[in-house]
């Protein structure tokens, strides 16, 4: 098993995800091929093997094709018996109801997850 590392482009997020649990989603998501763009990111997150994994959601703006996938890579992860803890922390931009209530809405279908919900300004 290798880290993975992707490049944002203005359809995709940035990608970092690390064998030692630490992983990152950044940036807009909206690939032309949802599936295959996120396909290999959830086999990926099936089979690690981390005592606790972190993921960081930061995603600005994702659409709904993304949103199922994220989900279902949430789900992967939350039932992955190689993960004992697993923590999310959950970015959105203050102000934006719906992005921490889609945060919200996940949290209710985890099981082990522990959902951080922190909340920035998006003033440059």
């Amino acid at each position: 098993m290798k880290n993975i590392f992707l490049e944002p482009t203005n359809s995709t997020p940035a990608v970092v995800f690390n064998i030692d649990g630490r992983l990152l989603l950044q940036g807009r998501s909206l690939p032309e091929d949802v599936h295959h763009f996120y396909k290999p990111l959830i086999d990926w997150v099936s089979k690690i093997k981390s005592p606790v994994v972190r993921i960081d959601i930061n995603l600005e703006y994702l659409n709904s094709a993304s949103s199922k996938k994220l989900f279902e890579l949430l789900k992967t992860l939350d039932s992955n018996t190689g993960v004992k803890e697993l923590i999310v922390n959950w970015h959105y931009v203050c102000d934006d109801e719906d992005a921490l209530e889609s945060g919200q809405i996940i949290e209710e279908f985890m099981q082990k997850a522990e959902f951080r919900y922190h909340e920035y300004s998006d003033a440059a």
